[in-house]
């Protein structure tokens, strides 16, 4: 496996903020900073067709809910892929896990292009207040069910603190730097990096769409809930929280 550091962004060929490479590095230690993680996705990665949580467990010498619980972290960050496949007959479909890519480099997890967002917060700001809320949070929420979904269909509900916590770990794969809270059983997740960057600063109503993916990925994981921006670095604070 190869992690190269980068000194830039290849693409655009503007500079890996020192924002963006914090997020970049927490998500690659929340994701390997595991011995025994390590050792599962190198044993997925060597698999073309893919293994289930049993055999990697075997292969790992690992009771198969420890081998599963790796497994949805790094699935969790985008780094496994899981796949159904149908039994013929009766039986339970078979679920395997397949790495997503061949090559892990230390640069920002999304690539977000600044004038896309801009463009996006002034076709925003062309609605009404609500309606423009309305319609970020919902598209947040779509792409959350989707997320959800991928990382682990068809598995049973989640407790509402193993979902926040599931949440946050998907939300620092996509830049956010996020980590979950439970303050006197208040969950919060708490984002340290936006990657919208400038442009939820000059267009707040992007926070919608944090929201809406929140919301989306906690009603695939754990049932609907209402979560609560209290507060966001659009609005002048040095973190972006919602309470769930």
């Amino acid at each position: 496996m190869s992690w190269a550091p980068v000194e830039s962004n290849a693409v655009d060929g503007r500079s890996l903020t020192p924002e963006a490479f914090s997020a970049t590095v927490e998500s690659i230690t929340a994701s390997f900073g595991d011995r025994t993680r390590r050792d599962i996705y190198l044993r997925v990665r060597e698999s073309a067709e893919g293994l289930t949580a049993a055999e990697i467990a075997k292969a790992v010498d690992l009771h198969n809910n420890v081998a599963r619980h790796h497994l949805d972290k790094l699935a969790a960050a985008g780094h496994v892929v899981v796949d159904i496949r149908r039994a013929a007959g009766v039986g339970r479909p078979s679920k395997r896990y397949r790495a997503a890519r061949s090559d892990i480099t230390l640069e920002f997890p999304v690539r977000h292009d600044d004038l896309l967002g801009t463009l996006l917060g002034r076709a925003l700001a062309l609605l009404p207040k609500h309606e423009a809320e309305h319609l970020a949070e919902e598209v947040g929420h779509e792409y959350g069910l989707h997320l959800a979904e991928a990382m682990a269909p068809g598995e049973a509900r989640r407790s509402l603190h193993s979902a926040v916590g599931m949440v946050a770990e998907t939300l620092t794969s996509h830049g956010f730097a996020a980590r979950s809270e439970d303050t006197g059983g208040e969950l919060r997740i708490v984002s340290e990096h936006c990657p919208f960057g400038q442009a939820a600063i000059d267009h707040p109503v992007l926070c919608a769409i944090d929201r809406g993916l929140v919301r989306g990925m906690l009603a695939a994981l754990h049932g609907e809930t209402t979560p609560h921006l209290e507060g966001s670095v659009a609005m002048g604070d040095s973190v972006c929280t919602t309470s769930v």
